[in-house]
């Protein structure tokens, strides 16, 4: 798992960062401002951080690692699938619902060059318990759920960090997914189809607008 080193002067920069990202948010984040107040050189910070979004990067990768994903434990005796992948989610979710400006950073950071890291930080954490929870199932299952649950995932903090959601909103509606993908589903579908209402009720083009939300996502800026 990646995380960036508590040391001087490193680790006085990333604690003044992250201070910054949950107090004042992401632009306030300015690097003479983190200087100061990390009571090192400009020179300094550019030596250990390239540029302003790696540190950030950086802040962000070491929250996570420090609030998210040492938490990380193996499925439960008798634990059901559904039960492990919300116990998972829980674990991602609850830091960011109470610092919900981390998860505003945790967006943006994503959207740089560097940000790329933060996914593969997230992957080798979860991995792991996740392997083992599906240990015995169908390959093609498992693609489809980590699909479904990524594009979701990533749409919910998107429509967050544009204030269409709150953040306590997010873990409920990523638990009813959990549900539809692990429970036998068969009769609702059958109901949804017998109803003949499809594409009639007032809610029907927020729901398509929903599930088609991951695919119009755009692609981060290149380097």
């Amino acid at each position: 798992m990646s995380r960036v080193p508590k040391t001087p002067p490193t680790g006085q920069i990333i604690d003044v960062v992250l201070d910054l990202l949950v107090t004042d948010g992401y632009e306030a984040v300015q690097l003479r401002e983190v200087a100061r107040r990390a009571r090192v050189s400009l020179a300094t910070v550019y030596k250990h951080f390239a540029d302003r979004d790696e540190l950030i990067v950086a802040a962000v990768e070491h929250w996570m690692a420090t609030h998210s994903y040492t938490a990380m434990q193996g499925p439960e005796p008798g634990e059901t699938l559904h039960d492990g992948l919300v116990r998972v989610l829980g674990y991602v979710f609850r830091p960011w619902e109470r610092n919900p400006r981390m998860l505003e950073a945790y967006h943006r950071a994503r959207t740089v060059s560097s940000g790329q890291r933060l996914d593969a930080q997230g992957i080798n954490a979860m991995q792991p318990v996740i392997a083992a929870l599906f240990h015995k199932a169908d390959p093609t299952y498992i693609e489809d759920i980590a699909l479904v649950l990524s594009n979701l995932t990533y749409a919910l903090i998107g429509r967050f960090a544009d204030g269409n959601l709150e953040i306590t909103e997010i873990l409920p509606i990523l638990e009813r997914a959990v549900y539809r993908l692990t429970h036998d589903n068969h009769a609702d579908a059958a109901a949804a189809v017998a109803s003949g209402t499809a594409g009639k009720r007032s809610g029907d083009s927020v729901v398509i607008a929903s599930l088609a939300a991951p695919f119009k996502a755009p692609d981060p800026p290149q380097a």
